[in-house]
């Protein structure tokens, strides 16, 4: 989803499932290729390697690729740590299997920095290095166990040649690779994230052109109601009814003209620069219009020379985001909202908090980045609140308060 929008922080960095089993396949491709050369270096190379130690290695490996088959075929997300358990198992039996089979003279030793290269595309740097550190770790082990009849003459330069090389190709391919992977992983994010946000760009664009058609239909009968409002004034005019009904059709006439004002302030990127207190007044003289039956408290955590740059639509998203709050906390059968102004990490942070039921984990998922149904009217409002503060650099956080009730969050960059 947008990076603008946040609901929650995983402390683990989750893989899909797809990446355990490519190892896994991979493991079960080796464990075919391992058998067949044993066969072939014992049978037609006439060379005598121990086959009960080989083939004991070959038989823990199977078990335990069957039995990591059986534990990951049915999760869609693994954590890093289990990908880090599967490649260094694979180090290790590899390892095993080149130990019992001359160690560092074997010609398949180079295949360590296979698993360093699935390391580097698939881990964090850090778990990269650890991998990176152990399979360092397991040729230098094999070569210190050489047996002494093999350094004769120059072999102990070329061995220690060999070890050196092993760990600057080790540390290539860690690096190189590792870099390369992350940038191919980052531009496929970036490309994601504008597509959602052209998506999302192309919902706010149709929404706009159904809300101007809709307006333009409403303002004839509007003014012809008005018309028909202001002769009934005349022949009655102390009647409260009538007063009443004038007063209503001022304010649809008002939303009209604000609409057209906030349609004309986004089609030519009018923003100015306002003060948070100019701001937060404008939302208080609106509450206190449209609901003077809610309890609102207030928190004040900022200076008074706070700005944010702002356009015609931040006080209506505003107002969404609050109507939503007051709605759910009827619902709720309570009449108190909390709103907290505070100043964080070089943001303007405004907290709404509802004393309504909170989030549910579904909705979650869904609020501000699509238009959702719901019974209690979120979804639409958020999602075009979200856009709004989208627009202006700002970000929009949905979670849930923990003595309960939602929490809404949105942050506006201070201009400096």
């Amino acid at each position: 989803m947008s990076s603008f929008f946040k609901i929650n922080n995983f402390s683990v960095n989750f893989k899909s499932s797809n990446q355990v089993k490519i190892v896994l396949a991979l493991r079960s491709v080796a464990i075919v290729i391992q058998l067949l050369l044993i066969f072939f270096v014992n049978l037609v190379l006439n060379y005598q390697l121990p086959w009960a130690p080989l083939f004991g290695v070959i038989a823990l490996e199977v078990v335990y690729t069957f039995g990591s088959f059986l534990l990951y075929r049915k999760q869609q997300q693994v954590s890093q740590s289990a990908l880090l358990i599967q490649i260094c198992s694979d180090i290790l039996f590899m390892s095993l299997l080149l130990f019992f089979s001359g160690g560092a003279t074997n010609a398949f030793v180079s295949l360590l920095l296979i698993p360093i290269a699935i390391a580097a595309v698939t881990l964090s740097p850090t778990l990269l290095a650890l991998v990176a550190f152990m399979a360092i770790g397991s040729y230098s082990i094999l070569l210190w166990f050489l047996p002494m009849s093999v350094m004769h003459g120059n072999m102990e330069g070329h061995f220690i040649g060999m070890g050196i090389n092993f760990l600057f190709s080790a540390l290539v391919v860690a690096l190189v690779v590792g870099k390369m992977a992350r940038s191919i992983n980052q531009r496929e994010l970036a490309i994601a994230a504008y597509r959602e946000n052209l998506l999302k760009q192309d919902q706010v664009m149709s929404l706009g052109v159904a809300s101007a058609q809709v307006t333009h239909q409403l303002a004839t009968p509007i003014t012809t109601i008005q018309l028909l409002a202001d002769e009934l004034r005349e022949d009655f005019p102390n009647n409260s009814i009538v007063i009443d009904m004038q007063n209503q059709l001022k304010c649809c006439t008002d939303s009209l003209d604000a609409f057209r004002e906030m349609v004309f302030s986004i089609k030519e990127q009018v923003s100015i620069v306002i003060t948070v207190n100019n701001l937060i007044d404008d939302i208080l003289e609106n509450l206190r219009v449209n609901y003077p039956e809610v309890d609102i408290e207030l928190i004040k955590k900022h200076p008074d020379n706070v700005t944010v740059m702002a356009d015609a639509s931040l006080l209506p998203a505003i107002l969404n985001l609050i109507n939503n709050a007051i709605r759910a906390t009827k619902i709720n059968n309570s009449t108190k909202i909390t709103l907290t102004s505070q100043v964080a990490e070089g943001n303007w942070q405004f907290i709404i908090r509802d004393y309504g039921i909170g989030f549910t984990l579904e909705k979650l998922k869904k609020l501000g980045v699509n238009p959702v149904n719901s019974k209690q009217g979120l979804g639409m409002a958020v999602f075009l609140s979200h856009a709004s503060l989208e627009r202006l650099g700002g970000k929009l956080a949905l979670t849930n308060h923990y003595q309960g009730g939602a929490l809404v969050t949105l942050s506006l960059p201070i201009p400096r």
